[in-house]
């Protein structure tokens, strides 16, 4: 990527950007993470009930993070008996160890053991998502939960983007002896594969006190392709520094397979949403930094 051209994005102070003239994808703020957890979690209700108004299944493929979310969602379900029967869930990712065998339920990073206990389990059992509704990313499950969802049109894609810019866990593919093009990293399937250094060293900073050793190297994941088949995509971020310079590549620069969030560019229907923090960038706020561009 042109350092010239990213430092011009990372440049751009936060008060620009929802107006700025060369954004190439629809981006929202909210004050913090307690905002975005509310909107996250009333959205989703909305989109439910508008589904069983129509008297059709609603199919929404959701992430293990953000995860401020659950606790609001699962409130809203039980306070205003929102029945989640006509929900049809495709969990998006899942952490494997480094034989790509999924990771103990207590783990911190076992996202099926996260989602059962924060998303399955504090709903009422007389509104929950069917058993057979819940569509578990896993090495053995691959070929069912693709057969599932090419059964119908996606209705939703909600998710986040990693600190390269991944949507689910479509990482920026750094093997020097095996590259994508942007035209493969659209196509791209369902996978299982090493995870990247940095996606190591990210998950080691936010849960496990920057001890990596303990983060697991593998994943397996949604493609590009099934992500962005949703009908709606909507990407949100609350974690800051992390994501900073993702969020600017994606509003701004031309499709690249370095940043696989800027492929949300072509989508008819995707929004961006990020806290302040998350959208502002230190850059913007020093123009005397001096760098090499």
């Amino acid at each position: 990527m042109n350092k010239k051209d990213l430092h011009t994005w990372c440049g751009v102070p936060v008060d620009d950007l929802l107006d700025h003239p060369d954004r190439r994808v629809a981006l929202r703020l909210c004050a913090d993470r307690a905002e975005m957890a509310r909107l996250m979690a009333t959205e989703l209700v909305e989109d439910i009930r508008a589904a069983a108004t129509e008297n059709r299944p609603f199919r929404v493929i959701v992430p293990c993070g953000p995860t401020g979310w659950l606790e609001p969602f699962c409130r809203l379900v039980n306070e205003q008996s929102v029945r989640l029967r006509h929900v049809e869930v495709f969990h998006m990712d899942e952490c494997l160890d480094w034989q790509a065998k999924v990771l103990p339920r207590a783990h911190p990073y076992s996202f099926r053991g996260y989602m059962q206990r924060h998303f399955y389990d504090p709903i009422r059992p007389e509104l929950a998502v069917p058993e057979g509704n819940r569509y578990w990313l896993e090495p053995d499950t691959v070929d069912e939960v693709l057969d599932a969802i090419s059964a119908a049109p996606i209705d939703l894609t909600y998710g986040g983007w990693g600190q390269d810019g991944h949507i689910a866990y479509n990482q920026a593919r750094r093997n020097a002896l095996s590259t994508v093009t942007v035209d493969e990293l659209r196509t791209s399937s369902v996978r299982i594969q090493e995870n990247n250094v940095d996606t190591v060293i990210a998950l080691a900073q936010r849960k496990l006190g920057g001890a990596y050793q303990f983060v697991p190297p593998m994943s397996v994941t949604l493609g590009v392709r099934e992500v962005l088949s949703a009908r709606k995509v909507r990407l949100f971020s609350d974690t800051g520094g992390w994501k900073q310079t993702a969020l600017r590549v994606a509003l701004f620069s031309p499709q690249t397979a370095e940043y696989p969030i800027t492929l949300l560019q072509e989508h008819e229907n995707a929004l961006l949403t990020a806290t302040v923090e998350t959208a502002d960038h230190p850059i913007s706020r020093h123009p005397e930094w001096a760098f090499d561009v």
